[in-house]
């Protein structure tokens, strides 16, 4: 049989090209090594997300007092924590293989290698395609430091039996690891989060950044920047940390584990054969709708060079893609993607970041309104954060919010960025009150 398009992983990019391709009806074969869902739902966002709500919950029942309600010998089960995060999960994935069976997606369990640009093999059978799609998506990345070995990543800490350590070191403040000592340190694990830039969240504007850093410093979490870890080793059954602080001195910090959270890379090992000449850089080097140096392969996701690694990057890749094979419009504009940031408050952001305004000399206007001025904001007892709008010739083009339900409403910057909204459209929509939405339309009057 020669299928339509043969998609190897079936993480977002991949699950969703291969539905949206069978319901316009193209015959598709899936692959896939793991689990159906990919790092995103097994063992990412998803799992990390049900965690993070968990330690919410967690932080305001103790907080319960301040809304006058009292609660004796508040105390977790982390166990059935871990329980619930695995019947999300497997609920979710159990949705789209039936989602994926009823679109008469042929799906394949196994490890696939490209052998050309019409052939894949798996299982040490040979599957023809018309169409082939990449979408292998990401491991961990594990920088050259002395005694990496002895570190644990994100995959651990969110397996089935994770047991939480007394104390834990995380080498990188990016999403991962602030979103990992958000939940952690709501369940008593003391952290310290050791960062290479001069802030957290360092791709992100810096008043994002301190403003994370400060929050955490009231909760105990030790955040140290400007630092570089040299060396990694273990004695007594604790981890010592040797790192170079920022006036370059050699400082030291123990703990019962160390967890690496410096950035994922392209999951593309032994996945082409060598006589298959694909262009290859860090990922698969594809161009802005994901078409490979053939007419016929596309990469979309984490596994694609130079993409932003995120699951609806990756939905939208495949959307374009199959809009692409069946020669019809591209559906999504790509040029506006939101992210969030999920600890506690949340952080998202939209478009242009106020340091890219300036290191550009481009002239812009900046709107704030901060939390401690919104009712439902000091209903819900939010931490000191803020909405922050940013302007070009009076067009809406960056958004960036750290408070209460941030990655909520991070959609309707997108949405404004990609209609090119003025201010004035912008405000002619009436937002209800009290809400934390109408911190959007307060921040323009």
């Amino acid at each position: 049989m020669i299928y339509d398009v043969l998609i190897i992983g079936a993480g977002p990019g991949g699950y969703n090209a291969a539905n949206k391709a069978s319901k316009n009806g193209l015959k598709v074969a899936l692959f896939e090594k793991n689990k159906i869902g990919g790092t995103c739902l097994n063992r990412g966002c998803i799992p990390m997300k049900s965690l993070l709500s968990s330690a919410k919950l967690l932080n305001e029942s103790r907080n319960g007092e301040l809304y006058g309600i009292k609660y004796d010998n508040i105390s977790f089960d982390y166990e059935r924590v871990n329980e619930r995060k695995n019947e999300v999960v497997e609920t979710l994935r159990n949705g789209v293989i039936k989602e994926l069976e009823k679109n008469k997606v042929d799906i394949i369990y196994g490890e696939a290698k490209l052998i050309n640009n019409n052939k894949v093999i798996c299982n040490d059978n040979e599957y023809e395609g018309k169409n082939i799609i990449i979408a292998s998506g990401s491991i961990v990345s594990k920088p050259p430091i002395q005694g990496i070995d002895l570190c644990i990543d994100s995959d651990k800490v969110l397996e089935t039996n994770y047991e939480l350590p007394e104390s834990l070191i995380i080498i990188g403040g990016g999403v991962i690891g602030v979103e990992i000592a958000s939940a952690l340190s709501s369940f008593g694990v003391n952290i310290t989060i050791i960062e290479m830039a001069d802030r957290l969240l360092a791709t992100l504007d810096k008043d994002l950044g301190q403003r994370l850093q400060m929050f955490f410093k009231k909760n105990n979490i030790e955040v140290i920047t400007s630092a570089s870890v040299k060396n990694i080793k273990e004695e007594n059954d604790l981890k010592i940390v040797e790192f170079e602080n920022k006036k370059q001195e050699l400082e030291t910090r123990t703990s019962k584990q160390v967890l690496i959270a410096t950035g994922r890379k392209a999951n593309i090992d032994n996945l082409i054969s060598n006589d298959f000449d694909l262009e290859i850089n860090k990922g698969i080097v594809g161009d802005e709708i994901g078409k490979t140096n053939y007419d016929n392969v596309f990469v979309i996701g984490d596994c694609k060079d130079n993409n932003i690694q995120l699951a609806h990057v990756a939905e939208a890749q495949a959307d374009n893609i199959i809009d692409y094979i069946l020669n019809k419009e591209l559906s999504i504009d790509m040029s506006v993607i939101p992210s969030g940031v999920y600890t506690d408050p949340e952080i998202a952001v939209v478009g242009l970041s106020e340091e890219y305004l300036k290191d550009n000399n481009i002239e812009y206007n900046t709107y704030k309104y901060l939390t401690g001025a919104n009712g439902k904001c000091l209903i819900e007892n939010s931490e000191s954060g803020f909405v922050k709008l940013l302007t070009v010739d009076n067009k809406i083009v960056g958004g960036q919010l750290i408070c209460p339900h941030a990655t909520e409403l991070i959609a309707e910057f997108a949405i404004a960025i990609e209609k090119k909204m003025s201010i004035k459209e912008f405000k002619e929509v009436i937002h209800p009150h009290p809400t934390i939405s109408e911190m959007l339309w307060n921040i323009t009057k």
